[in-house]
């Protein structure tokens, strides 16, 4: 059996941020520590999490005056965040700071009187926290056909456009077009919000589908970019399945199968794709790997304040 692994692959650097978030959070104030929604959208992760000590909550009323509250990577919307600013909570803020930059542009544009119109997935906590930036302004499509299907009276709005980050880069890019087509001024973002992780990932699928007889994606049926990294590869022909770990696989997907493709979703932990690696070994006998070549990422994020040793340092200092 001959393994192509793709590269990119797992965790980017906001999920990478996140999680130690948690667990920083963990050992500096002791579990339980509370966190809203899922930190990212991979089981093995939150469950993982959960046995250390993280409940994870749907509403801030949930969480016990006096506890630890983290946001999740995906961001919340501004009434979450008063919600619970409002309460003797102690918060830290976990939200993707490319979702971050997206939530500033809303509120910019919708300050300088434009209408904004959002591409994403309805339901998505990303795209709730996004639209909840600002109270209204704000329109939702996931597809060229809802853009046609957008009120007539928009044509005579300053218009302005952002999409939830997870996207696929070719999805996003049918429906940028059909908004253009439609509203020739409707003002775009300076830069992709779709973010870079997203887009290597993506691109890293196209190259491995075409190199292989199948593609196994390693995620969480809950996670939009590894849902579209199995949307990617079937488009371009290869059969491909979305899996939780090796424990999700049938054997019968292989027959007349010689390479086999392994990428992982942008929430899923390196340990993963080895236990896929490990199970083809003891299923199939002889496993010769290859890595293909990629985009470099070198990116990475900095921690919020309060939870690393040079912060607490300097709060013990202005106590003393």
């Amino acid at each position: 059996m001959h393994v192509l692994l793709a590269r990119p692959r797992g965790f980017c650097a906001g999920v990478t941020r996140a999680i130690a978030i948690v667990e920083r959070a963990i050992e500096v104030f002791g579990a339980p520590i509370y966190v809203r929604h899922e930190i990212v959208h991979n089981r093995t992760v939150v469950e993982k999490l959960r046995a250390r000590g993280a409940i994870f909550v749907d509403e801030v009323r949930e969480v016990p005056d006096g506890a630890t509250l983290i946001f999740s990577a995906h961001g919340v919307s501004r009434e979450v965040e008063r919600e619970a600013r409002s309460r003797p909570l102690r918060i830290f803020d976990a939200t993707c700071p490319l979702v971050t930059k997206v939530h500033r542009e809303v509120v910019r544009m919708r300050e300088a009187g434009r209408t904004i119109i959002m591409i994403g997935h309805a339901g998505h906590p990303e795209v709730e926290g996004t639209m909840g930036q600002v109270p209204d302004g704000m329109l939702l499509v996931d597809s060229p056909e809802a853009v046609a299907a957008l009120p007539a009276a928009l044509e005579s709005k300053d218009l302005f456009y952002v999409s939830q980050t997870t996207l696929s880069v070719d999805d996003a890019g049918g429906i940028i077009d059909a908004l253009k087509r439609r509203f020739p001024d409707i003002e775009e973002p300076k830069k992709s919000d779709v973010c870079y992780a997203t887009q290597n990932r993506q691109d890293a699928v196209k190259k491995l589908a075409r190199a292989v007889d199948l593609l196994l994606v390693i995620g969480s049926v809950s996670s939009s970019n590894s849902n579209r990294l199995r949307e990617v590869g079937e488009r371009e022909g290869v059969r491909a399945h979305l899996i939780d770990c090796a424990d999700n696989i049938d054997a019968a997907w292989f027959e007349g199968v010689s390479r086999v493709g392994i990428t992982a979703g942008a929430s899923a932990p390196e340990f993963l794709v080895q236990g896929v690696i490990a199970f083809l070994g003891q299923r199939f006998g002889e496993v010769v790997i290859e890595e293909l070549s990629g985009a470099d990422e070198s990116v990475a994020f900095p921690m919020p304040k309060g939870l690393w040793e040079s912060d607490l340092e300097a709060a013990r200092s202005r106590t003393a």
